[in-house]
This record gives C-alpha cells, structure tokens and sequence, in this order.
C-alpha cells in the first residue's frame, strides 16, 4: 500500500444525542486501497456507529476521520457518495420500484439533475446486477423479493456507487449459505482487484479470517485489539471481547481456521 489511507480514524470518540455514555471512544484505525477490516464484537460494541462516523452519518465529538487522504468534514454530501457507500443494517424497502431502477440510484452522485443514463452507466448498473446474483430478477419490483435478496439489491446499489470505500453493517443478514459464501469472496475480489477499501460489521468467526486483511476487536465502544486476522482473534483476545470460550482449530483440508463457541465465560 502506498500514499494516503482510504479510511484513517485517529482517537474517534463519539456520543448519540441523550446518551449517557459515548458510543466509540478514543478509536483508531487505518485502512488501506485494497484492504477489508472486519469490526467483530457483541451487540452493542459500537460496528455500527463507527460505520456511520465512516460514512459521515454521525460525527465524531473528539478526534480526526480521513477518507482518501482529506478530512471528512471537507466533502459534501454529493461528493462524499461518490467516494463512500453504506449497506446498513436495515433500510425501507423502495416501494414501487423495480430491482434494476434501485440498482440505477447508485449512479446518482455520477450523473446530471435528470439521472440520464450513459453507457458507463448502464455497463456499471448491469455489472452490478450480475455480481450480485440479481440479472434474472432485474425486472421484479423490490417488495416482492425476500429479505435476502433485498439485501442482494442493497449491495448491488452500493457498488453501483463506483465507491473507493465500502461500508457494510451485518450484510450477510438474511443471506442463505451460498449467497453468504458467494458475498465474502465478492468482497476480497472487489477488493483486490478495484483497490476498494472494504469495513464490514460482522458476526461469522471464520468468514473473517477467509475475507478479511484485519480485523477490529471492539467491546462498549473501545478496541479491544485490532491487526491480522490470525494475530488477534486468538482464544485469549475473542474472550476478553465476547465473554466465551473458543476453541480455535485448523481446517486440515483447507488450511483454514475455524472457531467454536463451547461456553461462556
């Protein structure tokens, strides 16, 4: 990697309205073009509020957030959403709208007041109806889809954003086994191949360590630990931020680790 961080947080504290106690303090991280941070902790632990200082949703009460070398504070929102994308958690089912017309918001921020399509953007919009398993149900209107495929639709729409940073809050929620498997290696590839930066907010153990060149301990806002994948989720580490034991064991065909939850703490 060289040159600027596509994501540089630097000490991030940050607080909802009314809160009695902040929601990230004193948090750091760097992340690089080409690169995907797994934030893995317990509910609660803050993944989803520094997604949104990420994505500038919420801003910070103490500390620094850079995207692509400039202060976040310094984009506006048109801009912004041609750099970053966010697939949060939950958003409102677009009624009325068909498959490929939400996949076609994503260009928005690249295009004129009218939202004429040009080749580029068709090319993009139809890239990103195939990558995310989506061509065949292009057609179909969205509240007709499961929350799966939904999900599918929300992330086709964010890479249709042509984005440098890559926001995603739980996005295999809701995905069956294949299209889970299918989104993580998505997410190297995209990676690696567009020099995209990637966060993704996450639960599965062992799909960090297949997609993931870091990983984000986090408990009650602060970071328990963060580096490689193999450096830090260690028994000891995973226990100090989920409150259970784990075994961790290799995979013998693959080579890959994987984690088992046998009690709590």
């Amino acid at each position: 990697m060289s040159g600027e961080p596509a994501l540089w947080l630097e000490h991030v504290s940050a607080r909802y309205p009314h809160a009695s106690y902040p929601a990230l303090e004193h948090v750091s991280l760097r992340l690089g073009c080409g690169q995907v941070a797994a934030l893995l902790g317990p509910n609660g632990s803050g993944k989803s509020t520094l997604l949104r200082v990420a994505a500038g949703l919420l801003a910070p009460v103490a500390g620094d957030v850079r995207v692509m070398g400039r202060d976040l504070r310094e984009f506006d929102r048109r801009e912004l959403a041609r750099v970053v994308a966010i697939v949060p958690q939950t958003s409102a089912v677009a009624l009325g709208f068909r498959v490929r017309e939400v996949v076609a918001m994503g260009r928005a921020p690249h295009q004129d007041g009218w939202m004429r399509e040009r080749d580029e953007d068709r090319a993009v919009i139809e890239g990103a109806l195939a990558t995310c398993d989506l061509a065949r149900l292009a057609h179909r209107r969205v509240e007709e889809l499961s929350g799966g495929e939904q999900r599918r639709v929300a992330l086709a729409r964010a890479l249709a954003q042509r984005p440098r940073l890559l926001l995603l809050d739980e996005p295999a929620a809701f995905l069956d086994a294949r299209h889970r498997l299918g989104l993580h290696e998505l997410l190297a590839q995209v990676a690696s191949a567009d020099g995209l930066a990637c966060v993704v907010a996450m639960h599965e153990l062992d799909a960090a360590t297949r997609v993931a060149t870091h990983a984000v301990l986090l408990r009650e806002g602060r970071v328990v630990d963060a580096g490689a994948p193999d450096d830090v989720m260690t028994p000891e580490r995973l226990r100090q931020t989920f409150d259970v034991e784990v075994d961790v064991s290799v995979h013998a065909p693959t080579g890959r680790k994987q984690f088992f939850v046998v009690s709590r703490s």
